[in-house]
């Protein structure tokens, strides 16, 4: 029997249900992912990479208590380097250099008494920012997808929220501030929302103080009595004294209220 539909001259439709079944057999069946893809969706995944971001650190720190780079003050530099290729070539293993957690202080000293006051200031702010630059690219690729979300206290929210907001200022503060760690700041920032040419901009200009003070201290090392000797010194201790004093009182004031 016809249905009103054909009966009226119209086109007739087919049932739902065989319409459903139709479509099912036309559609190419969902082919689970292989072994191939499953592995490299296991290895790209944030956990995987934060491992991998572990793993490096860890054998850079392995390796500085192997080979020791901070022999180069007692060393000295190759004879083949000199000038500005050789200033080049310390800001680049500065760089990685800091990537590895050795100490910037000792690279600064170092940058001082290979170089002089003038060219050692280019080389460690050089390898000051080439070293941030590299950490915080390793912290926001291999390690911002699996910290992120575990930016669950206050204190963490609040530490991200101004990072993120206000990142250029904020960045700014902490390398003027000579309490905050090198590497603690540049991670902290890399998990955040903050952006890259900030965050260099910010390291490039705050770090220039302190990292002047070293340098000087290690170029005129040679005649600790003399003024420019005393005075870098005092560039460095006044700052570090100041920052200890307000963190000092920013703790009673927290735990007041």
């Amino acid at each position: 029997m016809l249905d009103a539909t054909n009966r009226s001259g119209g086109t007739a439709t087919a049932p739902p249900r065989v319409a459903a079944t139709e479509l099912a057999m036309a559609l190419p069946a969902a082919v689970p992912p292989g072994p191939t893809a499953r592995c490299t969706r296991a290895l790209l995944s944030p956990w995987s990479r934060l491992s991998l971001l572990v793993v490096l650190l860890a054998a850079g720190a392995t390796g500085v208590l192997l080979f020791e780079p901070q022999r180069l003050l007692a060393d000295g530099w190759p004879p083949q380097l000199g000038g500005v290729a050789a200033a080049l070539v310390f800001a680049a293993a500065y760089g990685v250099c800091t990537v590895a957690f050795v100490p910037r202080p000792l690279l600064n000293l170092a940058a001082g008494a290979l170089f002089g006051s003038q060219l050692g200031i280019g080389a460690a702010m050089a390898g000051t920012v080439i070293g941030a630059g590299l950490s915080f690219a390793l912290g926001r690729v291999l390690g911002q997808a699996a910290l992120r979300p575990m930016l669950r206290g206050r204190w963490l929210k609040a530490a991200d929220g101004q990072l993120s907001r206000h990142g250029f200022r904020s960045m700014l503060a902490v390398r003027l501030f000579p309490g905050v760690p090198f590497q603690a700041a540049n991670y902290c920032a890399a998990v955040s929302e903050m952006r890259y040419g900030p965050f260099l901009l910010a390291t490039a200009l705050g770090c220039v103080p302190n990292t002047a003070a070293y340098v000087v201290a290690g170029a005129s090392a040679s005649t600790p009595t003399s003024p420019v000797f005393l005075i870098s010194m005092a560039a460095i201790a006044v700052p570090g004294v100041a920052g200890a004093v307000v963190a000092w009182r920013k703790r009673h004031h927290l735990r007041g209220r």
